[in-house]
């Protein structure tokens, strides 16, 4: 199915190449996965999680497809090492990946990293991965960094609200569509990508409460993230086939001990420096969020699992969060005033409005981030939960850190950092 957009010709993957037009035009739906969705509401709190019915995993699967199961299912009962490569292994996921990976000692791990990327965050890890110089935008690079891996995961992205659309279209469509092509010129036969959520993200949408996977892409999207985002995830699983495997997992807010630059920890920075509004209207807004464990083990497991193919996954942990509880708890934990300082809702979409009107000034948009925006407004307004049901069924996957366990370590290691002003001061 060809992307709707502005065709760019000839590209990795076949003539249809095409481009998300921008984050507020109106484009088509896909075809919804099959599934069960609960529509976006306008208010509303969230709702109990269905469970669907089991499917067989690999009997009717395509011959060609029968016959990889089952040698890749000898070679791993013969213990041979599964050869891995890891985009953004710099990053906060991509980062702890690699660590799992190589504490297993059943991968050989590859990371592909910028040449100025610092990959001091994968500590002791380091030394036992191969390290591959290139660029998602860099074709060459990525023809070396596949030689002879199995399995790519794909965590690398533009993901902040920095940057113009040529950039976010250049590293997250372009450079998902090249890695793609690489991999299955390569050999590879397991694509597994990192997507997000935000590519369901309706701009005039409201609260999505348990929706699953059959919830289609919006008519317009929030921000070029998320446009760009779900032109990467429709690339992935159209790309599914025989021999070459392709999924997608959705995490949403992923947090934990380590993040330096994530959405957690840069509203406990704006708490901390009391620049934090309360954007909550004096409603409950709930959202799913997702410790970096529990989306590290859906990786692992996506690596492996059967029933699989061109589909996409939400993974969250198991408890919904009330956001603005859950901040006012963490900022009276470390000593910060919880926010209580309520904007004028017309005073706050006419402060947006101006700044996202300046911020499509190339140059402001390249070098930092807006203080406020549509999408953030969202992210903190809308109420967001999935049904992670399809993830159980198919991956096996079940949250292996609860947001307690999870919240104990994200506060020891603030502290040892110096807090959480110490561990953002590099984000713009």
């Amino acid at each position: 199915m060809a992307l709707p957009g502005r065709r760019v010709g000839p590209g990795p993957l076949g003539p249809r190449t095409t481009l998300p037009h921008p984050a507020d035009a109106v484009v088509d739906r896909c075809v919804p996965q099959c599934g069960r969705a609960r529509r976006p509401d306008s208010a509303g709190t969230a709702g109990g999680r269905g469970v669907r019915s089991s499917r067989v995993a690999d009997g009717g699967a395509h011959p060609d497809l029968r016959s990889h199961l089952v040698a890749h299912r000898a070679r791993r009962a013969g213990g041979a090492t599964m050869k891995v490569l890891v985009t953004g292994a710099s990053g906060f996921l991509g980062g702890a990946l690699v660590r799992r990976l190589v504490r297993s000692g059943a991968h050989e791990v590859t990371v592909l990293a910028r040449p100025a990327s610092d990959l001091g965050g994968l500590g002791d890890a380091l030394a036992r991965v191969r390290v591959a110089r290139g660029d998602l935008t860099d074709p060459a690079s990525l023809a070396a960094a596949v030689v002879g891996a199995e399995v790519v995961v794909h965590s690398a992205a533009r993901v902040d609200e920095r940057g113009t659309r040529a950039q976010f279209e250049r590293e997250n469509v372009h450079g998902t569509e090249a890695l793609l092509a690489a991999a299955r010129a390569a050999g590879v036969t397991r694509f597994v990508f990192v997507s997000s959520p935000s590519a369901l993200m309706d701009r005039d949408g409201g609260d999505q409460l348990d929706i699953d996977e059959s919830v289609p892409y919006p008519r317009r999207y929030l921000n070029h993230y998320c446009a760009t985002k779900a032109a990467a995830e429709r690339l992935v699983l159209a790309a599914n086939a025989p021999g070459f495997t392709t999924c997608a997992l959705r995490p949403r807010a992923i947090w934990g001990a380590g993040d330096r630059s994530g959405p957690i920890v840069r509203l406990l920075t704006r708490t901390a420096q009391g620049r934090l509004p309360d954007l909550s209207g004096g409603r409950d807004v709930y959202a799913s969020l997702c410790h970096v464990d529990n989306i590290v083990d859906a990786c692992v497991k996506a690596m492996t699992a059967d029933a699989v193919g061109g589909r996409a996954y939400f993974v969250a942990d198991a408890e919904r969060t009330n956001v603005w509880r859950f901040l006012a708890e963490v900022a009276e934990r470390l000593g910060y005033r919880p926010p209580t300082r309520r904007p004028d809702p017309r005073v706050l979409g006419a402060a947006v409005t101006v700044i996202e009107a300046l911020w499509r000034i190339p140059p402001i948009a390249a070098r930092w981030s807006p203080p406020l925006s549509r999408y953030v407004v969202a992210l903190m307004t809308r109420s967001a939960t999935y049904d992670t049901s399809a993830a159980a069924r198919d991956l096996g996957y079940r949250p292996i850190v609860d947001r307690d366990t999870g919240l104990a370590a994200f506060l020891d290691w603030l502290a040892a950092e110096g807090g959480v002003e110490a561990v953002t001061r590099h984000v713009r």
